[in-house]
């Protein structure tokens, strides 16, 4: 695998940091991570446009990829997202299935469940409160990892913040190793989902957080309960998760 030199990485950097931004995030060392106009530094299969400075999925089907490179292993990112009715998207941060969930909770059937909604660790740790804005207003964004803690910000609201280690967690991390997903893992691509509906992204700049600054989890953090008929189908989604991994691959084909 060919390596980039960090030359190279700089000189990719360069057109996008350009960009306005505020001088406290300048300070804090924020990239942009686009440059409202092109699609530099990104990678899909062209139904992803351009509109009034911000990445709209339009059509299918493929994700919207961050290609200059991986996500470091201490970082944050902020963004902006507005969806489309009944819409469900992601925003991808580590290997697997690892996502910042992007949703409309009043007309998706997601919405129900915590674990599922607007700002939620996908399949894994709910938000403790709803704070997105009404359909069709942008809403403002944040996930910020150092070490083992995990943040997620909806809205300038800090709605999940844990320490994945806690043994108090454990349910809510073996759900999502069930999906797939492992909070362990480091150097995955930023990647912007299309799950069938257009959404639409716009704004992001991350920094890489520097050894010395530290990150403590919200020792009050609490996610919001699963009502009942929701925790019905979602254990009726683990079962079936199950059931699938316990059937033997098939054959490959000669």
């Amino acid at each position: 695998m060919r390596i980039q030199s960090p030359l190279l990485i700089l000189a990719l950097l360069l057109p996008l940091s350009a960009v306005a931004l505020p001088p406290d995030e300048v300070r804090l060392g924020f990239v942009a991570l686009s440059d409202g106009k092109t699609f530099d530094g990104w990678k899909h299969p062209g139904n992803w446009e351009i509109q009034d400075g911000a990445f709209a999925r339009v059509r299918p089907s493929g994700q919207l990829t961050y290609e200059v490179r991986t996500v470091p292993d201490d970082f944050e990112l902020r963004f902006e997202w507005k969806v489309s009715k009944g819409c469900n998207s992601g925003v991808y941060y580590r290997p697997g299935q690892v996502e910042y969930q992007v949703l409309d909770d009043e007309n998706s059937p997601y919405g129900e469940n915590p674990r599922q909604a607007a700002a939620s660790l996908f399949f894994c740790m709910g938000p403790s409160k709803r704070a997105t804005r009404p359909l069709g207003e942008w809403n403002t964004a944040r996930i910020v990892c150092k070490g083992t803690v995990i943040e997620h910000w909806l809205n300038e609201q800090r709605v999940i913040s844990f320490d994945y280690t806690d043994p108090k967690w454990a349910k809510e991390i073996e759900l999502l190793t069930i999906r797939g997903g492992d909070l362990t893992g480091r150097g995955g691509k930023l990647l912007l989902q299309d799950h069938g509906q257009d959404v639409a992204f716009r704004n992001l700049r991350m920094r890489e957080i520097p050894a010395a600054e530290k990150l403590a989890p919200d020792p009050a953090f609490r996610p919001m309960p699963v009502p009942p008929a929701a925790l019905e189908k979602e254990n009726a989604r683990v079962r079936s998760m199950l059931e699938k991994a316990k059937k033997p691959a098939a054959p490959a084909k000669k």
